[in-house]
């Protein structure tokens, strides 16, 4: 009998901490909201083109930061899944940049003609 009263007590204290995870899952996506939405008033402000871009790309950063490791749950993973995570997208963002310079606008003009 005091098996069952004790699981429960443990239960309760599973409860908060699911709790307290809600909560911060809740404020993350608050502040990711909030980014996106300066991201978006961002492209219509007069700003220089290369301070535009700039900026966008240390806020998608930010944002990306913060799905990966909350909502993908990279923070409280071991660090070799880190890690691994990381290296897969290093070697993927290698493998665009490639791309992007292989199949350049200036690679898919026309060769002249005589």
């Amino acid at each position: 009998m005091s098996a069952p009263s004790h699981s429960a007590g443990g239960h309760a204290e599973d409860h908060g901490h699911d709790e307290s995870k809600f909560q911060i899952y809740v404020q993350i996506a608050m502040l990711l909201a909030v980014i996106t939405g300066v991201e978006i008033v961002a492209v219509f402000l007069p700003f220089p083109k290369w301070v535009l871009v700039a900026s966008l790309v240390v806020l998608s950063l930010v944002k990306f930061l913060f799905v990966i490791f909350y909502f993908m749950h990279l923070r409280w993973d071991k660090p070799f899944c880190t890690i691994l995570f990381f290296i897969g997208l290093v070697l993927a963002s290698g493998t665009v940049w490639a791309l992007l310079a292989l199949f350049s606008a200036e690679a898919s003009l026309p060769l002249p003609t005589s």
